[in-house]
């Protein structure tokens, strides 16, 4: 019963969050800064949950073969590679290192 009022507390609080935005005065969307922090949020959201899982196997750092995977992602991007290039050089290098026992 307890995972039944998990589930609708969270319903109820997603529910909420969503009716707080609605709320906001459209005054206050159009300040400079506001506008700025919301661009800028979900870029520095993607960096933490990437980081996040790319480098943490429970409560422990790891550096293996998700994180060759990423940097050749990163090279692949610094060398304006199209997205579905960017992908692939990642899951290759990533399954080419845990192919060689990274």
């Amino acid at each position: 019963m307890n995972v039944w009022i998990a589930i609708a507390v969270t319903a109820a609080g997603c529910y909420l969050l969503k009716l707080a935005g609605l709320l906001v005065p459209a005054g206050a969307l159009e300040r400079p800064a506001v506008r700025r922090l919301a661009a800028l949020l979900p870029v520095a959201l993607l960096a933490a949950l990437t980081a996040q899982q790319t480098f943490s196997t429970g409560h422990a750092l790891v550096f293996d073969a998700r994180a060759a995977g990423l940097a050749a992602a990163g090279v692949a991007l610094l060398l304006r590679a199209p997205f579905l290039l960017v992908v692939a050089a990642a899951v290759l290098v990533t399954a080419g290192v845990r192919a060689l026992g990274g």
